[in-house]
């Protein structure tokens, strides 16, 4: 299946932002905030906007999008490929696999009628893989357990019409609910009638330049009442399910209570015998990328007992805990998975965002690195609701960009939780934003710092890889505020520009000793980047200044 571009305008998309859908029978308006879009569309000549970095294991399948903007056709090359990868020059997809270890650099390119485009792409072969943190979507907070596989389509579909695969985006996750009983080959959980085909689906979503993710926990059965990697019973067989106490998609319910609201008293525990192997190799025949495993509390041993039965797989699969991981075993999530859940689950409110965003990551900062990222949840943006009963998300516009500019601030994993179908176009600048992408995607891989404080604001700062910085200002207060820097005080030299992440345009340029201040929105932020940095040239006389040429 070719990749099909559909050039993404904002004004174009506005045309229809307050047209009423249908959301499980009922019609819903999302609100007109076109207004408030600040992403300029992405410009007619081709643009690059896929990470600068890919990881590896030597052997595994390699799966790799260069996403790009522009006017289509689009010709995709690329120099340096390393030995077993092959490009296709239509859909820009790196295939194949690499059995060398080591560090290959790429360059891609990008050309249409009206130019061409670079980009560096830097791909290591070796233990690391989620070198830069997982882009995509998670089917929970939409669709609840009434996912199914043609609702996942349906998303996967829209995240390559709406333009979202050409900005990198690119995990499409199932979360609980797909789960049926244990069979096949290696007695591992099969799907249930919502999914009749996973092995098919992870090939379509492969073929689309996406990637399958899955969800499971270590427990009897999962949050949601399915059954999970542990059992009771030596053979794989579970006992409330032999006695009937199922729906049709062997969720567990009892006949009194038939939304399975009891599920916490008798599946909430570790079994006897372990699956994880089993299940683990399942995964890796049907093609799965990424596990969310969910149990509370995370320990040492069900965590390295299903990283280790990854590790085994032919293929690689990112492995994401969930929930709530203990900060006392931080060394634990860092070493033994890519991703770790820092808190319980998200939600729509103000109170949420600012308890989970600015409350509960500063402690992780040592412990975030390329391959291994602290995961604050996944973003409440666009139409949720956790099923079956969906409403546009209760953030006001600005709440939803220090919601978005924090996420890529903290490099946290950035999965989109709405149902995808009915992107508005408000939302869809949000995601679509390359350089704001392009800040929670840098290879330094660096979680932000927590630089300034006070009642009322607080100042985030990020380093990247080519010497500049990030700044985040939020105004946590109710009033509008002016806030502000100087670069010196970041500990810059010289003259810098100061551009404007959200609007894509230099708005000043001072010297390192100027203040510069932005007025800022009661609940909002400005998010800005300070740049070239201080210069990487050798310098002689240095009271002068005085650059030697390179």
């Amino acid at each position: 299946m070719k990749h099909v571009f559909r050039t993404t305008r904002w004004m174009a998309l506005a045309l229809c932002c307050t047209m009423a859908v249908t959301v499980q029978g009922q019609q819903v308006t999302p609100p007109d905030y076109s207004a408030h879009i600040l992403t300029p569309p992405a410009p007619d000549t081709p643009r690059i906007n896929s990470a600068k970095v890919f990881g590896v294991r030597p052997g595994a399948p390699f799966l790799y999008n260069i996403a790009a903007t522009g006017k289509r056709p689009i010709t995709f090359s690329a120099e340096g490929l390393p030995k077993g990868l092959k490009l296709d020059p239509e859909t820009g997809y790196i295939r194949g696999n690499v059995k060398k270890r080591g560090t290959y650099r790429v360059k891609l390119y990008a050309a249409n009628s009206l130019g061409k485009n670079s980009r560096d792409l830097r791909i290591e072969v070796g233990d690391e893989i989620a070198l830069t943190p997982p882009m995509g979507w998670n089917s929970w907070n939409c669709w609840g357990n009434s996912v199914s596989q043609e609702k996942v389509m349906s998303s996967a579909k829209a995240m390559v019409e709406k333009g979202l695969a050409d900005y990198g985006w690119t995990y499409i996750n199932i979360d609980d609910g797909w789960q049926g009983v244990r069979g096949g080959k290696y007695n591992a959980i099969q799907t249930n009638r919502k999914f009749p085909d996973m092995k098919q689906l992870a090939d379509s979503l492969h073929n689309m330049g996406l990637k399958l993710g899955i969800y499971s926990g270590p427990w009897v059965g999962t949050y949601a009442g399915h059954i999970g990697t542990q059992c009771n019973n030596e053979d794989g067989t579970y006992d409330w399910i032999k006695e009937g106490k199922h729906n049709e998609n062997y969720k567990y319910v009892m006949p009194d209570d038939p939304q399975g609201n009891n599920v916490r008293k008798e599946h909430y525990y570790h079994g006897r015998y372990s699956f994880a192997k089993e299940d683990a190799r399942q995964w890796g025949e049907w093609g799965v990328d990424y596990l969310k495993y969910d149990w509370n509390p995370n320990d040492h041993y069900y965590t390295t007992e299903m990283h280790e039965a990854l590790l085994a797989q032919k293929r690689d699969i990112v492995y994401s805990l969930s929930n709530s991981a203990p900060y006392g075993d931080a060394p634990v999530w860092m070493l033994k998975s890519n991703c770790w859940r820092t808190t319980g689950d998200i939600r729509d409110n103000w109170n949420s965002i600012y308890k989970i965003g600015f409350e509960g990551q500063d402690r992780w900062v040592p412990f975030n690195r390329p391959g291994h990222w602290a995961d604050a949840d996944m973003l409440v943006l666009g139409m949720v609701g956790w099923g079956p009963n969906l409403h546009y998300t209760k953030l006001t516009p600005d709440e939803q960009y220090t919601h978005m500019t924090l996420w890529a601030m903290l490099a946290s994993p950035l999965l989109i939780g709405c149902d995808m179908a009915q992107l508005d176009p408000f939302t869809i600048s949000l995601l679509c934003n390359n350089e704001v992408n392009d800040i929670n995607q840098d290879p330094l891989g660096m979680q932000a710092y927590r630089y300034y404080t006070r009642d009322k604001y607080v100042t985030y700062v990020k380093h990247l890889e080519d010497g500049s910085m990030a700044v985040a200002m939020f105004n946590i207060s109710n009033e509008p505020l002016t806030i502000g820097f100087i670069p010196r005080s970041l500990g810059f030299r010289g003259k810098q520009k100061i551009r404007d992440v959200w609007r894509q345009k230099d708005v000043a340029e001072i010297e390192a000793k100027e203040r510069f201040d932005t007025q800022v929105a009661p609940h909002g932020v400005a998010l800005m980047k300070i740049y070239p940095g201080n210069t990487r040239r050798r310098v002689i006389e240095s009271a002068r200044g005085v650059e030697v040429p390179q």
